[in-house]
């Protein structure tokens, strides 16, 4: 005779065999909820503790165990693990330190070839000298904890992230300038009145590339909406473009040269000071590059006294320059792709390019800390 159920008859509601049906029919469902749910089902139709552990090859106190919560709390409490079971963590906070400490140490300062840790290098470093360093909790320790470990404190010891030190030791003093003469344009655009200084924005793009295709590009169609384009391509050499923008009208004025020595920069200033009348000076906004401070770029500015003013940028200050936003425009839109079949050919794209540009100029407007400058 079989031994009476001990935790007597019970009736599922409709619901209940509704959802218990569904999760026993699924196959993405958790195997031990399945399972729960088939012991519900069996048990309320009448079948025995025993039987119900033989027909699903389980032992009998898991069936005992999920009735007990079944009758206790309900059929959630039955089909899900209890709070907190599992083996519990034996890491303690000195542990997860030690790991912590050495993720933010270079691999190659540790005597590794590699720069960067992956989370399975790391790993291995720690079980491999986490005896000798005095936690022998650590020689366990597999990928998966690694990383959790990582992640609560939000290290990341593979990625970089590059920042701009400040080496200039004048820094701040050299910013305030530039951002004094963009104050002054600022008023200048207010007041509405005529000045005799010329404001210019100045900067060189050096090694632009003449590349050319060894095949025509194929264009877009209806089922193939992008450019095919073969990968081989041809190098033609290098033009470097030497740029000032007029702050006051917008407009972008080029010299293309296949370098950008003093003497290409004299040459730049000789166009500034043809295109300009003589009773203007010419305040430039540039950086600190040698051909700006050179012998030849001096003996330049001391044949045309008082026609030049250079304000500079503190060094690494490039975003300070306004001309820099045109650039990443001139980037993104004309030489993003391009192919020539001759170095001259793109350095007629780019005079053309500035051209399209000057028939619609757009005048910049610095607004960064503007309300911290006074004049």
């Amino acid at each position: 005779m079989a031994r009476p159920k001990k935790y007597g008859r019970f009736e599922l509601t409709e619901r209940e065999i509704q959802e218990l049906t569904t999760i026993t029919n699924t196959r993405t469902a958790e195997a031990q909820r399945v399972q729960r749910a088939k012991i519900l089902l069996l048990s309320a139709a009448g079948m025995s503790n025993v039987l119900i552990a033989e027909k699903l090859d389980i032992n009998r106190n898991s069936v005992t165990l999920c009735l007990k919560k079944y009758a206790s709390a309900g059929m959630e409490s039955a089909l899900r693990d209890d709070a907190g079971r599992g083996r519990k963590a034996v890491l303690s906070d000195v542990d997860k330190t030690y790991v912590r400490n050495l993720a933010c140490q270079k691999p190659c300062d540790l005597g590794y070839a590699q720069e960067l840790w992956t989370v399975r290098s790391l790993q291995g470093h720690i079980q491999r000298n986490c005896v000798e360093a005095g936690f022998p909790n650590l020689a366990t320790i597999v990928p998966s904890t690694v990383n959790t470990i990582l992640n609560t404190a939000d290290i990341k010891p593979h990625k970089i992230r590059y920042y701009l030190e400040k080496r200039d030791p004048e820094f701040d003093r050299k910013m305030g300038d530039v951002l004094i003469v963009y104050k002054q344009i600022e008023i200048q655009f207010e007041s509405e009145e005529e000045t005799g200084t010329i404001i210019i924005s100045y900067d060189e793009k050096p090694g632009i590339q003449a590349i050319g295709n060894t095949c025509a590009d194929l264009p877009p169609t209806w089922k193939h909406g992008f450019v095919g384009r073969d990968s081989e391509y041809r190098r033609m050499g290098t033009v470097s473009l030497l740029a000032g923008m007029d702050l006051l009208t917008g407009e972008i004025i080029p010299l293309v040269r296949d370098t950008h020595k003093s003497a290409d920069f004299v040459a730049f200033l000789m166009i500034l000071d043809g295109k300009y009348g003589k009773d203007k000076k010419i305040r430039i906004v540039l950086d600190n590059h040698s051909a700006h401070t050179s012998r030849e770029t001096r003996s330049y500015l001391d044949e045309h006294p008082g026609r030049f003013e250079f304000v500079f940028t503190p060094k690494h200050g490039s975003w300070l320059n306004m001309i820099e936003s045109f650039f990443g425009k001139f980037a993104r839109v004309c030489l993003r792709g391009i192919r020539v079949d001759t170095k001259e050919e793109l350095v007629q794209r780019i005079y053309q390019y500035m051209d399209e540009i000057n028939a619609q100029p757009v005048i910049y407007r610095w607004k960064y800390k503007m309300d911290e400058v006074a004049v």
